[in-house]
């Protein structure tokens, strides 16, 4: 781990401990938890140290993890949420988008092409946070404990994107349902690929561009095919922790209530971690703006969308992207997402026919 991937690990440690010692009533567990990838930052800065270092200290050792990311235990990203129901884990972190497929009012989180800021992204999530509570104990007999981000979803693309009208005709790796209608909304073809086979994806020409957060496609070295950092912004991939309703249940008041407190200190400290890392991402990525802190920069081409590509977007945002998810999540869906998120983002979703 590099030196800031470590200050910032240690950053969550201290942070934590603002939240006072352990009380002498926290029930004695060991929790079984999954990450996210184990080669990207959230792992690596934020649930790692987090599970296996901040919550065993603050709480005297009474509460301890076996925590590993999604990665070493060889499962996908869709995967955690089921298994989190039957109780294979105790907690769960994932992306939210993995699951929306089975819940489109979960997906209205995160759809791709609304939310444009870092402010609008955290006030978003936080006005959507009770609906996707609702859903994860209906569906998932699940607590949501924190929502939290990945940096900025963006473009990377082999071979010269240089506008939103050099997408058509592309094949891109999406990986939720809203990111497969905005790129086809751009007239390019969506290819659901996992994470991990991404990049000799790129190198055989099953797709020409990708999308992901900024600074995982560094660490992931989408660079050493990809040419072209194209920055159009399609979200910021809301993140979830949870924990197996079962599990929580059988916690003491005291142990609840304590848990509740250090995932909210996490949560904070995550959002905090993924901004930072946002801009690094492009830097690294791109050898523009800056030194990059994370090892080599590569040598992308840097694309900022134009104005007129700001309205292309906004064009397929509201003709595909909304009216297909209005279509499969209902009235009563929508009018509660146009009630928080679409307020937030200025943006309202068609009533469904």
């Amino acid at each position: 781990m590099r030196k800031s991937a470590i200050a910032m690990a240690a950053a969550i440690v201290a942070g934590s401990l603002i939240a006072g010692p352990a009380s002498a009533e926290l029930d004695r567990m060991n929790l079984k938890v999954v990450g996210t990838w184990g080669n990207l930052s959230n792992w690596k800065v934020n649930e790692g140290p987090f599970w296996q270092k901040t919550m065993p200290e603050v709480s005297g050792g009474k509460i301890t993890a076996d925590a590993v990311p999604q990665t070493e235990v060889g499962i996908k990203g869709f995967e955690v949420m089921r298994m989190l129901k039957i109780g294979v884990f105790d907690v769960a972190h994932g992306v939210v988008g993995y699951i929306a497929g089975e819940d489109p009012i979960v997906e209205g989180v995160d759809l791709s092409g609304v939310i444009q800021n870092w402010d609008d992204a955290r006030a978003s999530m936080e006005a959507y946070r009770p609906i996707i509570a609702e859903r994860f104990e209906k569906t998932y007999g699940a607590k949501l404990l924190a929502l939290y981000p990945f940096p900025s979803q963006l473009f990377w693309c082999k071979g010269d994107v240089n506008s939103a009208a050099d997408l058509a005709g592309k094949k891109t790796r999406v990986y939720t349902t809203s990111m497969g209608d905005f790129v086809e909304g751009m007239k390019g073809v969506s290819v659901t690929i996992a994470f991990a086979e991404v990049l000799p994806a790129l190198e055989k020409g099953v797709v020409d561009c990708g999308v992901t957060g900024s600074m995982p496609a560094y660490q992931a070295k989408w660079w050493q095919v990809a040419t072209n950092a194209y920055l159009m912004k399609l979200g910021y991939t809301a993140t979830f922790g949870a924990i197996n309703l079962g599990t929580w249940n059988r916690m003491n008041d005291e142990t609840k209530a304590f848990v509740e407190a250090q995932m909210k200190e996490f949560e904070s400290l995550a959002w905090k971690n993924n901004i930072a890392e946002d801009g690094m991402g492009v830097i690294c990525n791109t050898g523009v703006g800056g030194d990059c802190t994370q090892g080599q920069a590569a040598t992308m081409k840097k694309v900022e969308p134009s104005a007129e590509d700001d309205a292309v977007r906004k064009k397929v945002l509201e003709d595909v992207v909304l009216k297909r998810w209005a279509e499969r999540c209902g009235a009563e869906c929508v009018k509660a997402w146009n009630e928080t998120i679409g307020k937030i983002a200025g943006v309202q979703a068609p009533a469904p026919k």
